[in-house]
């Protein structure tokens, strides 16, 4: 079994008070964590704190090396990457080694490189200059989610670091392992001590005590809309520069000009990458009744020949869930969407595997049919491998249904006509949309979403900005 311990001011520190973290795919202890309270938090603020000053006083090219070291001591260990991620969260290794691993050493690289390009802004007056620039904020809070583990944490902790700050970061108590890892990384290339500190524990705990304490000046969160409101409650009236990537019940418009053929295998990715549990995820699938009694049988049909089973296989397209409460969860609405009225197409049950994965937390990628688009299957996050199917008569009609929930995070359009696609695209009141893809992410773009999908945005020059102060200095010659 493996023991986690906490890295704080750049040592390795154990807990008498440990939490399990379980292996979704078997239900085996694969690992002890530190139980973190506001005491341990209070350590590594303290050693965030006495780093600011040096840190902060580097230049934007010297903090960039140093995310050049990390990044090429992660890509190293890609691999462990993706065996640790696998391991942890149950997502097939294919997944893990393309996106967990792969995109976590992309984002040290790609803000280290951003970062360096960056030229400070001036605006000529008439009888003066203003000069801009972008000063670190002080001592980031980083609170993390399970799906996508290393990747979510380098996201923010790549920008936090090269802008000035120091970090406390909190990676999920259910996905501790490639934060872990991240920690031997750090250590090993000597980053001065206190610069990033890894806090583990419960939210209600360690995160609580990060949101809450006062020297930490800045707040990105990426979690569920429920917790968001908490810490929008605590960090507010601090007035904390506050981020928050929350949930999403994301809309896949397929208009009556798509090719079926070619656009199935693009909506059963969105659908159902990483078992549905991406905040990203296509869990609305809006059909065309011109089209409809065409592409839903080929939906279906490709949708049950997905595999699913052990992770570690290279064959598997589909793994386990996060943790067994979460698959109740998810079940729940299944149960929900039958009492409600919805036709089960395909999955709705856990498949028939063989030990040690018949004890895992799997659950079959589910397609419900027959819903209205505003009952509660269809507008409620679920996060897990469901989605809900519905027909409509005019792009003017998808539009209206894709625009019905309090959420806004993203969604994509599919479609023969690029300008007819982009008309409907820009119609649609979420922060992210493709056009004929899904997920295909430029890290210069901004990232997050409106309504209760969160506040604030993320990625390339949004994210130097967050986590920077933007100071005016007005100079005129006397």
């Amino acid at each position: 079994m493996i023991k986690i311990q906490n890295y704080i001011n750049g040592e390795f520190i154990s807990s008498d008070d440990n939490l399990d973290d379980i292996n979704p795919a078997t239900g085996e202890i694969i690992a002890s964590i530190p139980n973190s309270n506001s005491k341990d938090v209070d350590l590594a603020v303290q050693a965030a704190d006495n780093a600011r000053e040096s840190w902060s006083s580097l230049s934007i090219n010297e903090r960039a090396q140093w995310l050049g070291k990390i990044a090429d001591s992660l890509e190293s260990r890609s691999e462990a990457i993706a065996s640790l991620e696998s391991l942890d969260t149950g997502k097939p290794i294919s997944l893990a080694r393309a996106v967990d691993a792969s995109r976590s050493v992309t984002n040290f690289r790609f803000f280290g490189e951003f970062a360096k390009d960056y030229t400070q802004e001036k605006f000529e007056m008439d009888d003066a200059t203003n000069h801009v620039i972008l000063k670190p904020v002080g001592i980031a809070g980083l609170i993390t989610p399970w799906n996508l583990p290393l990747y979510l944490l380098s996201w923010k902790i790549a920008p936090a670091i090269v802008m000035g700050n120091t970090v406390i970061a909190k990676p999920s108590e259910l996905t501790p392992l490639t934060a872990n890892l991240l920690a031997e990384v750090i250590h090993e290339i000597g980053l001065p001590k206190g610069v990033v500190n890894i806090m583990h524990g419960l939210g209600s705990d360690a995160g609580q005590a990060i949101v809450e304490h006062p020297k930490i000046n800045l707040i990105s969160f990426t979690g569920g809309t429920a917790t968001g409101k908490k810490v929008a409650e605590t960090a507010a009236p601090m007035f904390k520069k506050l981020s928050l990537e929350l949930g999403g019940k994301n809309a896949t418009l397929i208009l009556d000009d798509a090719d079926i053929e070619a656009v199935i295998p693009g909506v059963a990715r969105a659908g159902f990458l990483n078992q549905g549990q991406v905040c990203l995820c296509g869990s609305r699938v809006f059909v065309s009744k011109k089209i409809w009694g065409d592409f839903v049988p080929k939906f279906v049909n490709y949708v049950k020949n997905m595999k699913i089973g052990d992770p570690s296989s290279d064959d598997s397209e589909l793994g386990a869930l996060v943790s067994f409460a979460h698959r109740d969860k998810v079940e729940s609405y299944i149960h929900l969407a039958q009492r409600e009225g919805g036709e089960i197409l395909c999955g709705g049950k856990s498949p028939d595997l063989d030990s040690p994965y018949d004890k895992g937390a799997f659950l079959e990628p589910t397609i419900v049919s027959g819903l209205s688009h505003l009952s509660r299957t269809a507008t409620e996050e679920i996060f897990g491998p469901v989605v809900t199917i519905h027909s409509f008569e005019s792009d003017e009609e998808a539009i209206e249904m894709a625009n019905c929930t309090d959420y806004g995070l993203a969604g994509s359009v599919w479609t023969g006509n690029l300008e007819r696609g982009m008309r409907v695209a820009e119609k649609m009141e979420t922060g992210m949309v493709w056009v004929n893809t899904w997920l295909h992410r430029d890290l210069r773009v901004p990232f997050g979403g409106i309504k209760n999908s969160g506040v604030g945005r993320e990625g390339g020059r949004w994210s130097l900005g967050f986590f920077s102060e933007a100071i005016n200095i007005c100079v005129k010659d006397l």
